[in-house]
């Protein structure tokens, strides 16, 4: 008799839940929470990895039905398009097993995301939401935040995109009146724009897995990330941090606060949180697993990731409360300087070559128009190194960095 997994908007990095539930003789099942793919995955989508794949047209009743035809063993989040529906399912086939249902949103809105750690207690940013730029206004005078540098951002987006910092003494109104109704990566109008207090610091990424109420830390890693503009976040390089680095202890307990606050009781979390003079302020947490090619490289630092992580607990039962570090791995993202076309891809061969590669991820090909890097979404590609020695690892960075400037990506 087969068994199923259901994976709701198992996008990117999140598609490896179908290799790992194959490999325990559990077919993977796709669940779309749109008619159609998303566009910003449309590129890289691919249903031949799942033995079927089903769309959510808005009929909820139906969906269950579908779903509960199959007698699943899990049903897990892709992507934060995911997260509620996911939470939906899971209240009305698998009731007792989910995070907390009436925080749903706390999950996937940044705006009640926010709203759910300041009723905690735990510091957070000063932030509003709403469509009224006086209210901004108000809001601004009222907080003391009078020429200091603000960050403008859509409530329901993720991977950095449509970002803003907005200087001091910098008009903030432009920005606001062009994020306000435009469509952002997730196919979602942003009918209010969410504006933030900017947190000066190192973005660091705290990734979970946890069971019952249980938190599990899967690993904790340090963001570089670059600015061009008034674009904030782009993606340069991830480095995972031993767990007893202090630094790691308290993120842990930190995002555990965090995870608490927002309804987190079973599954993946994946939490930036910018370390300030003052101490961590979350940037954002969703529930479901680091996407990208952060469940490789996680496996090849620490042994472990979020999806073998959920795969033994939905198969096995079991719960790992901690990581360790087994060797030092480093994630370079790669990035387009112009949007044009990629003219010889083949240069990038030589990081192959470099003592610590491990993987090497480009989804464009010779010919191919690619975007402008300003975000997650507009990455180029990423390499993965690992070795016996952070100088190593630091060594072939500054080689990969040599190797991508001889890309050339001509004008469209």
């Amino acid at each position: 008799m087969p068994r199923y997994a259901i994976l709701v908007d198992p996008y990117s990095g999140a598609a490896e839940y179908a290799n790992a539930f194959r490999e325990r003789d559990i077919e993977p099942v796709a669940v779309l929470s749109t008619p159609g793919p998303l566009n910003s995955y449309r590129r890289t989508w691919n249903p031949d990895a799942f033995f079927r794949t089903h769309h959510h047209d808005g009929d909820l009743a139906e969906l269950i039905r579908t779903v509960k035809g199959y007698d699943p063993v899990a049903i897990i989040p892709g992507n934060e398009s995911a997260v509620m529906l996911v939470d939906a399912l899971i209240e009305e086939l698998m009731p007792g097993t989910g995070n907390v249902f009436e925080l749903s949103e706390a999950r996937r809105d940044k705006w009640p995301m926010g709203q759910a750690v300041a009723a905690a207690g735990i510091p957070h940013l000063r932030q509003i939401a709403t469509a009224d730029p006086e209210e901004v206004a108000a809001w601004i005078r009222d907080n003391g935040l009078e020429g200091r540098p603000l960050v403008l951002k859509p409530r329901r987006s993720g991977g950095t995109d449509d970002v803003h910092k907005v200087g001091a003494r910098e008009d903030w109104r432009p920005y606001f009146n062009r994020l306000l109704g435009s469509v952002n990566r997730f196919d979602i109008r942003n009918d209010t724009v969410l504006v933030q207090e900017f947190a000066e610091g190192t973005e660091y990424i705290v990734d979970t897995y946890s069971v019952d109420g249980k938190f599990g830390l899967v690993s904790v890693s340090r963001y570089s990330k670059s600015a061009k503009n008034d674009r904030i976040g782009i993606y340069d390089a991830v480095d995972y941090l031993a767990p007893q680095d202090p630094i790691a202890t308290m993120l842990g307990e930190y995002t555990r606060e965090v995870a608490q606050a927002v309804g987190i009781r079973t599954g993946c979390t994946h939490t930036e949180v910018m370390l300030t003079a003052d101490g961590p302020r979350l940037i954002e947490t969703a529930a479901r697993l680091a996407g990208s090619c952060l469940q490789y490289s996680a496996r090849l630092a620490t042994g472990d990731c979020q999806i073998d992580r959920t795969v033994r607990h939905h198969l096995d039962g079991t719960f790992t409360p901690g990581y360790e570090i087994v060797q030092p791995v480093r994630v370079v993202w790669l990035s387009s300087p112009r949007e044009g076309i990629l003219r010889n891809a083949e240069a990038l061969d030589a990081v192959r070559e470099l003592p610590t590669f491990q993987r090497l991820g480009l989804p464009y090909r010779n010919g191919e128009q690619v975007p402008c890097t300003e975000d997650l979404f507009t990455s180029l590609g990423w390499v993965i190194l690992g070795g016996p020695s952070q100088e190593s690892v630091d060594a072939d960075t500054v080689r990969v960095k040599e190797i991508e400037a001889r890309l050339t990506v001509e004008p469209a």
